[in-house]
């Protein structure tokens, strides 16, 4: 079985619960978390799926959260920041209007969860968000990558996961020891088709039929559930049509992934999707024919989950997201607002010092106005 890593966070998460409860009962506390750096404009966070208790699906990645931190969580930004709209923020203005600490909430891989809690809390504190989504995987026809791997994994712990990344890469293929190391390690240095070849070997040795297993599990959103968010105001996000690490796509699987699910999921929606959530949320994998394709496809806005601080300034087009995991204000304030600015300055200070010699990923090279001008129906 996959060993519970809940324990490894206890000791340095305590501690860091400590040090924002004293901060955020300083006065002016807000105030004093400008000294870890003025400039963050939009702030934007992320969930993925809402749940009393952890799945075989998702135990060991940390994407959940219980119902009653995520209301926590809402009532701490509807109360202390400005919920806005992805239409507010690709405004006339280029986001140079927005009202005092704006917030853009964020979902990502369209779990079912999303209908039972994400879509009734957000309406009951009146806070717009954005829903990025595979269309792989509507109608749980399908796992998520993810998913399957977290399933299998505490099944047959890592050695099974190992046994299949042979199977996909060879004997060569370094040993892998935690779930995190799959999607940072194997799935970056894998082709689509050899990840593939790594799925079914994993669904055999784990002795599933996959979509039986999606189906029973009916983890993901379906299609009518799609079009009841969509008119319910949510903004539908391109997140890839499978949850590829982007990085690995050639020009021409940009159509296959991406060129795809936008057209699958406007013509579900009626709605035209602007805006790319990168899945894993890694620069790393915003590559410059990435970035490109985006911007010729129609995409206004990407969406990185490395949780730094955005700059304030106007024209911006990829946007970091902060993943919520806190449920008491003096956490997430640390979370939200603390600690985005200090891996800002963490950084700079590594570009100035040469620790990074170039750009992680590569920028639009036109403004946001130029793809709102092109985009308009």
């Amino acid at each position: 079985m996959l060993t519970d890593n809940k324990s490894n966070f206890r000791g340095p998460r305590t501690l860091l619960n400590l040090a924002a409860g004293v901060l955020w009962r300083m006065p002016g506390r807000f105030g004093f978390a400008r000294l870890f750096g003025r400039s963050y404009g939009l702030r934007c966070v992320v969930f993925h799926d809402i749940s009393v208790t952890e799945s075989p699906f998702t135990k060991g990645m940390r994407v959940s959260i219980t119902p009653r931190d995520f209301e926590a969580a809402l009532k701490f930004l509807t109360q202390y920041y400005t919920p806005v709209s992805l239409e507010e923020v690709l405004g006339p203005s280029e986001g140079g209007d927005l009202p005092p600490r704006p917030v853009l909430v964020t979902f990502d891989d369209g779990y079912a969860s999303l209908m039972k809690w994400a879509a009734p809390m957000c309406s009951k504190f009146r806070v717009p968000g954005i829903v990025f989504l595979n269309a792989a995987f509507l109608d749980n026809v399908g796992l998520s990558p993810d998913n399957l791997v977290c399933y299998a994994a505490n099944i047959l712990g890592m050695e099974g996961i190992n046994a299949a990344a042979r199977t996909a890469g060879g004997t060569e293929v370094p040993e892998l020891r935690s779930l995190a190391e799959v999607f940072s390690r194997l799935f970056p240095s894998i082709s689509l088709a050899e990840r593939q070849i790594f799925l079914s070997a994993l669904a055999h040795l784990a002795g599933i039929n996959e979509r039986q297993l999606a189906a029973e599990a009916g983890l993901y959103l379906t299609r009518e559930q799609l079009c009841d968010l969509a008119a319910s105001g949510f903004e539908i996000g391109n997140h890839t049509y499978s949850h590829v690490r982007c990085r690995t796509l050639t020009p021409a699987d940009f159509d296959r992934e991406i060129g795809r699910n936008k057209a699958e999921l406007e013509a579900l929606s009626g709605k035209k999707v602007r805006s790319f959530s990168l899945p894993y949320g890694s620069a790393a994998d915003l590559t410059c024919d990435l970035m490109r394709s985006l911007q010729f496809s129609g995409h206004a806005a990407v969406f990185l989950s490395e949780s730094v601080a955005n700059p304030q300034r106007k024209g911006l087009s990829c946007f970091d997201r902060v993943s919520i995991h806190a449920n008491q204000d003096g956490a997430l304030y640390f979370e939200v607002e603390v600690l985005p600015r200090l891996r800002a300055l963490r950084n700079r200070f590594w570009r100035d010092s040469g620790v990074v010699r170039t750009p992680r990923y590569c920028p639009f090279q036109s403004r946001l106005a130029t793809s709102r001008e092109k985009n308009k129906p």
